[in-house]
């Protein structure tokens, strides 16, 4: 199936690794050009930068704390400027922290809640000049958002955030533009594989209906999808890709 991106450029946020590293590899694929976003790890960042030009697309490094609003804007503006706008725009950057409720500082509940929300809220406010007519947006939540976690609470609470964040962003920017969400269970990145440590051995056969964690691949897939044409009469959406955690 031609998902039609053919040409399109697109950002992705935490595109160094895991989920994000996946979507622009397949956004590549497709035939788009990718900007491919990171905070720390360069070294996977330029891994990825080298799959988008293996499959002969353009790809441009693009590095900022997401956290900092107003380093968020003055990258996003120099790469918008250089690229010449985008088409679609992912927003997968991630953090958490295994923590109990108790335990969970005033400066960790704000260093999580900056990178998964108001990390997205300014990427995707300094990106707005730049996005073109028909773009799609796709921010990445979590199965968190709707069951809680109580060992990464803040984790939790900004992934809920950013389900309504996608819904109000889908109001405001309609008709010129399509905003929606894929919430994940997990996934066998290097985040979700410190999920799983802490989790008991038999959690995704007693508690996921396929029984088992998903591949970075698979979240991603669904990711592109929302983000190109095929999807044209989606937004506002949030699409669980779970494995089937809420019907066990």
């Amino acid at each position: 199936m031609d998902l039609g991106l053919h040409g399109r450029v697109a950002l992705v946020t935490g595109a160094s690794s895991g989920i994000g590293a996946a979507t622009a590899r397949l956004l590549a694929e497709e035939g788009a050009d990718v900007v491919v976003a990171f905070g720390n790890d360069e070294t996977g960042a330029r891994q990825t930068i080298a799959a988008v030009e293996a499959a002969a697309r353009r790809a441009w490094l693009c590095r900022f704390d997401i956290a900092d609003a107003a380093a968020v804007a003055a990258a996003i503006r120099a790469v918008g400027e250089q690229t010449g706008g985008f088409d679609v725009l992912i927003l997968c950057a991630g953090h958490n922290i295994v923590t109990p409720l108790a335990d969970i500082s005033p400066e960790e509940w704000n260093r999580v809640i900056g990178v998964n929300l108001s990390g997205a809220f300014y990427t995707l406010r300094a990106a707005l000049p730049f996005l073109r007519d028909g773009a799609a947006v796709v921010t990445v939540a979590s199965v968190a958002a709707a069951t809680g976690a109580p060992h990464h609470a803040h984790y939790a609470a900004a992934k809920a955030g950013l389900v309504n964040l996608t819904k109000s962003a889908a109001r405001a920017l309609a008709p010129r533009i399509r905003v929606n969400c894929v919430a994940p269970g997990i996934a066998l990145t290097p985040m979700g594989r410190e999920t799983v440590a802490n989790l008991p051995p038999d959690y995704a056969r007693e508690k996921l209906a396929l029984q088992r964690y998903a591949e970075p691949e698979e979240i991603a897939r669904c990711i592109v999808f929302l983000a190109s044409p095929a999807a044209s009469f989606v937004t506002g959406a949030t699409l669980d890709v779970n494995g089937g955690r809420d019907m066990r």
